[in-house]
């Protein structure tokens, strides 16, 4: 039987980034320095962790990181032939999550943004997988048992953290983080990014 077509598919980019060490040990540092600094953090989707402020985007080590991850979010831009002349992608945000044993981050989306990241600077085994529900409302109300999923069929689906990986999604795909059944910390950088018509 022909493969059927996939109208409105939903991508979501996994991308092993080389050369990771370096950058990662600097945002490791940097990241437990601001949590040094600020135990507290702030609460949103995160059950048990830690979640930072928002970083300085013009502070040295973040540009640095920016810079590290800029070519796959080209990557991106590219696959969705998206227009580049005539519209500017800003970064948003950007914070840290620090998940240990017991830690979770519930159900949410990212919104007022077009593409979010998460990119892995500790990843435990067992430290908890992110997981993507289907967007679209109408399997919500009614949808056939599959057998096995697959690709066609699959209401959630879900990415083990590596260190050095990077993960990019639509902002408006919900998703959560399984709790980290390790006893070592998982650390996560997530950002949003805008994709806009220039004004000039």
């Amino acid at each position: 039987m022909n493969k059927p077509n996939l109208f409105f598919p939903t991508p979501v980019w996994a991308l092993q980034l080389d050369n990771y060490k370096e950058i990662n040990e600097q945002m490791y540092t940097f990241i437990k320095k601001t949590q040094n600094n600020d135990q507290i953090g702030i609460n949103k989707s995160n059950i048990k962790g830690w979640h930072s402020k928002d970083f300085d985007l013009q502070d040295t080590v973040t540009k640095n990181f920016i810079e590290f991850i800029s070519p796959a979010i080209e990557g991106v831009i590219t696959d969705m032939n998206w227009e580049k002349e005539k519209q500017k992608i800003n970064i948003n945000n950007m914070w840290a999550i620090i998940n240990t044993g017991g830690s979770k981050n519930i159900r949410h989306q990212h919104g007022n943004s077009t593409i979010s990241g998460a990119y892995y600077v500790r990843a435990p085994e067992n430290s908890g997988d992110i997981v993507f529900y289907d967007p679209r409302p109408a399997p919500v109300y009614s949808y056939p048992k599959a057998v096995n999923p697959n690709i066609l069929n699959a209401q959630v689906n879900g990415i083990s953290p590596k260190e050095g990986a990077l993960v990019l999604f639509p902002s408006y795909l919900d998703h959560s983080v399984n709790e980290n059944l390790s006893n070592d910390e998982r650390i996560v950088v997530s950002f949003n990014i805008t994709i806009q018509i220039r004004s000039n």
